[in-house]
């Protein structure tokens, strides 16, 4: 009884043995990864409302998406949802500060904010004490405006 029972375990040993031989000889078929670019989505909406930060002095003198040269001194933004080269108004909703810039740049994919800034357009706002800021962006289209076509 105990010669057939190891028997009988020596066998299904080796037949499992022999399968797993069997499946491995054969090609695992190839996986096709989807891209991870994350889809930025443009908005067409005319008035936003979310936070605002501002650029780190590390990006100083760095390319920007448009290709123009980062200044902390120049009022210029940048979002992933607002369109490149489109002249906004941003205003502070707390103290009511509001400054006309030009979207110009794109953040990390990771960031949820709505704008940054350039140092000189956050103080303008008020708000680098805090670091952060809910603001009201409205989009005034591409064409600079006249308030501040003469500066």
């Amino acid at each position: 009884m105990k010669k057939s029972l190891i028997l009988l375990l020596l066998v299904s040993a080796a037949f499992s043995i022999k399968a797993q031989e069997t499946t491995g000889d054969q090609p695992t078929p190839a996986k096709h990864h989807k891209s991870k670019k994350a889809k930025r989505e443009v908005s067409k909406e005319k008035i936003h409302y979310g936070t605002a930060s501002f650029y780190a002095n590390k990006f100083e003198g760095r390319k920007t998406s448009t290709g123009e040269i980062f200044s902390q001194k120049k009022l210029s933004a940048a979002s992933n949802i607002l369109p490149l080269n489109q002249w906004v108004r941003v205003t502070n909703t707390r103290n009511n500060a509001s400054v006309v810039l030009r979207i110009n740049d794109r953040m990390h994919k990771n960031n949820k904010r709505l704008i940054d800034l350039s140092k000189s357009a956050a103080k303008k706002l008020r708000y680098t004490g805090y670091g952060l800021a809910h603001v009201k962006v409205e989009v005034l289209g591409k064409k600079k405006p006249e308030e501040i076509a003469n500066n």
